[in-house]
């Protein structure tokens, strides 16, 4: 079929049908304030949602005025499907599209919450937060992967990023010792890279 003997009717309704598909990238943005609005946690996921830092910021700084003192847990602000939780001094936000299902984007921020209640030994607080911040990346990067929901189950998101309910959260120590790992594991490489270079001049 040429494109002249196409039907307007007919391709209107293709171009319609294909913009109404679902999508996988469900979730655009993540974040994390405190009870000040300040940022503490944030991911964007669609690049072409807020592209600057100041917009970003304006955007959260929005959000937390016009939900902070409410009793609900889904608002519409700038276009977008927004839901969100308290937590003592704590905020946390999942931001989706405004044609998004609010019970994918619930089913988010409560996995999220849950997860870093059991990884924080229930003290969801900024204090706990700031301390276990490289889990805390973690858990949101088992959760979301470029805005597609990988996991909605806290307790395979916490056995994910090798923590266990009953374990301490992970310490300065053994993030050091990683770090110290990776850097040992760096430089056997070089090393290798080396002998293999100085042999083959050899030759």
């Amino acid at each position: 079929m040429t494109a002249q003997s196409c039907p307007r009717q007919h391709c209107a309704t293709t171009m319609d049908s294909t913009a109404l598909e679902p999508s996988l990238y469900t979730v655009k943005a993540v974040f994390i304030l405190d009870n000040d609005g300040n940022r503490l946690l944030s991911k964007y996921y669609d690049v072409e949602l807020y592209p600057s830092m100041k917009e970003q910021k304006n955007f959260e700084m929005n959000v937390f005025n016009k939900t902070h003192k409410a009793d609900n847990e889904i608002s519409f602000i700038e276009g977008m499907t927004i839901v969100y939780k308290s937590s003592i001094d704590l905020f946390f936000y999942v931001v989706g599209s405004a044609q998004e299902n609010e019970l994918m984007l619930m089913a988010v921020l409560n996995c999220l919450f849950e997860s870093l209640n059991q990884m924080l030994r229930k003290n969801v607080e900024k204090r706990t937060l700031l301390d276990n911040m490289d889990g805390v990346f973690l858990v949101v990067d088992e959760i979301i992967d470029g805005g597609v929901i990988l996991e909605s189950d806290p307790q395979q998101v916490i056995e994910k990023v090798n923590y266990r309910a009953d374990e301490n959260p992970l310490s300065e120590q053994s993030v050091a010792q990683h770090i110290t790992e990776k850097l040992a594991l760096t430089s056997n490489v070089l090393q290798s890279a080396k002998e293999q270079i100085k042999w083959s001049i050899l030759k």
